[in-house]
């Protein structure tokens, strides 16, 4: 019995060192590319609406995202997933929105302008 104990307190154990070594991981991403400075906050707002809530992102705003870069957007969003304020968010469908927007702010910014 005292054998399942020590067996289950070990796998919180690593459970936990993963998500503080997940969490420090993102934190130095976004540290190390400067990720924090690469958007503004309007555009920020907009981006994080559209990707944990309902909204969509103006043009401008998707040319920021694809400046933001993929890896910060990653990174970004993960931390943000993370926070236990998002606790009740299932991470599949964020990462799946996140994906989905960075898919549409590239297609926006590969397409030809109308000729006026």
């Amino acid at each position: 019995m005292a054998g399942l104990y020590v067996y289950s307190v070990l796998v919180v154990l690593l459970l936990t060192c993963g998500a503080v070594m997940a969490t420090k991981e993102n934190d130095q991403i976004i540290k190390e590319n400067n990720c924090e400075t690469k958007m503004g906050l309007p555009c920020f707002l907009e981006a994080f609406t559209s990707i944990f809530e309902t909204g969509s992102i103006s043009n401008k705003c998707y040319v920021e995202l694809v400046v933001l870069g993929k890896v910060c957007r990653s990174a970004l969003v993960k931390r943000t997933l993370e926070n236990p304020l998002f606790k009740d968010l299932r991470p599949a469908t964020i990462i799946a929105k996140s994906i989905q927007t960075w898919n549409n702010c590239l297609a926006l910014i590969d397409s030809p302008s109308p000729s006026a």
